[in-house]
């Protein structure tokens, strides 16, 4: 199966928080046509890929992405386009040859990602295949439902609030299917609106859909889950629903090293200790960039500590590059990894992430960033790719729900697939 491109074309659009982004479409030379959406995160490491933005402040407060479309429509077209490619992969190589950086940072990350995200759509309805099944097939996994893991308190970057811990999710862990997790969800969000409002708290939204309470305290925002969770007749916990953390540490660690948390200065251990505290008094499964991502001593301790309890993700000290997991590997850094494709810029690199984490036996959880379209490729990956979990945001808002939407889709068309967490075992039981 070979891929040959016929027209390449960008645009400026907005994300989900108004801001530019990118849509990329590609045209084969069979003619064929697909559209992909390209995410920004606002909560980003610091060795991500480099999103291009033109620094313009009379257009977007400088936040246009007219220069990354002008390297779409320009130098990038004129290098795919007309040529023959091996496959999605091939071109994603290429991808990385043209723009020469480690970081995307010449022709930036957004216009990379647009063409890679778009290739390979294009590459799966040339080969007559759901993207799902392509991407299965070409990374050799076994496609899963995943578990959706929803964020429905919001605080740090993605919330005006005092709020220093970033998510508060979902994860209905004893669902029997896709579609019974998301009912789980999104009567969970409702029952938790009901009592935030009826103590006299707002229900306003944060940029990924969850309520975003005037709260700053994160055991008390642990203690409203549960409750919702109970009000909602499930089980809190690992046979129900249980809960996962995002702090995103990086956001509230001082220049003096320690974590400021509701106030409180905290030193590295003393913040490994009060994360063990919260997991033996509420149902949290998983912690997610529980620390910066330049303090890797802690991290080690953090993994010895709870790593054989429950999962420990890295996001912003990995940013889904396979050098940094396997360092990290290397060292017993985390025992899992928070998967973007916009924070190494292709699609190929992504799944090269996950394969080391596969043969290291660290966990995967692909992910959405703040700034979304309406674009559900991470759906399709998720399942494809057979890691077992996936974050969306919140059950509400178009952008969240069209990945949730497309992963229901694809549990209706496809009755055989497995669901859930195959990869779990005593060591987060």
């Amino acid at each position: 199966m070979t891929l040959k491109i016929d027209r390449l074309h960008a645009a400026e659009i907005l994300d989900s928080r108004a801001r530019p982004t990118l849509a990329v479409t590609l045209t084969t030379a069979d003619g064929i046509r697909v559209r992909a959406g390209v995410p920004s995160g606002a909560s980003t490491g610091t060795r991500e890929a480099v999103e291009l933005r033109d620094g313009d402040r009379t257009r977007y407060g400088g936040q246009g992405v007219r220069s990354a479309v002008a390297h779409v429509n320009g130098e990038i077209a004129g290098a795919v386009t007309g040529r023959t490619f091996a496959s999605a992969a091939d071109l994603d190589r290429a991808l990385i040859e043209l723009d020469g950086t480690g970081t995307k940072s010449r022709l930036g990350a957004n216009a990379v990602v647009g063409v890679s995200l778009a290739a390979w759509r294009a590459e799966a309805a040339v080969a007559g295949l759901p993207l799902w099944q392509y991407i299965a097939r070409a990374a050799g996994t076994r496609p899963t439902l995943p578990v959706p893991h929803f964020n429905v308190v919001n605080g740090g970057a993605h919330a005006a609030n005092s709020l220093d811990f970033q998510e508060f999710m979902l994860a209905p862990l004893g669902a029997p299917d896709l579609p019974e997790a998301v009912r789980a969800g999104a009567e969970v969000y409702a029952r938790l609106k009901s009592r935030l409002a009826t103590e006299g708290y707002t229900t306003g939204l944060g940029d990924e859909g969850g309520f975003a309470p005037a709260l700053d305290d994160p055991e008390n925002v642990l203690r409203f889950l549960v409750d919702a969770i109970t009000d909602a007749g499930y089980t809190p916990g690992r046979d129900g629903v249980a809960i996962a953390l995002d702090p995103a540490a990086s956001e509230f660690r001082e220049p003096d090293g320690r974590y400021r948390v509701a106030g409180e200065a905290l030193t590295s251990d003393r913040l490994i200790d009060r994360y063990e505290e919260i997991t033996e008094r509420f149902p949290v499964w998983s912690i997610e960039d529980g620390l910066a991502e330049d303090d890797w001593d802690g991290w080690v301790r953090l993994t010895a500590r709870l790593g054989d309890r429950i999962q420990i993700m890295g996001d912003d000290i990995f940013v889904t590059n396979p050098v940094i997991i396997s360092e990290a590997v290397g060292r017993k850094v985390a025992n899992s990894a928070l998967i973007k494709v916009n924070q190494i810029g292709t699609v190929t690199e992504t799944l090269d992430a996950m394969r080391v984490c596969r043969d290291a036996g660290y966990t995967q959880m692909v992910s959405h960033r703040s700034g979304e379209t309406e674009d559900s490729f991470i759906a399709d990956l998720a399942v494809g790719s057979g890691c077992g979990q996936i974050k969306s945001g919140a059950p509400a808002r178009g952008e969240r729900i069209a990945k949730y939407n497309r992963l229901i889709e694809i549990a209706d068309e496809n009755p055989e697939l497995p669901f859930g967490l195959p990869w779990l075992d005593a060591r987060t039981a």
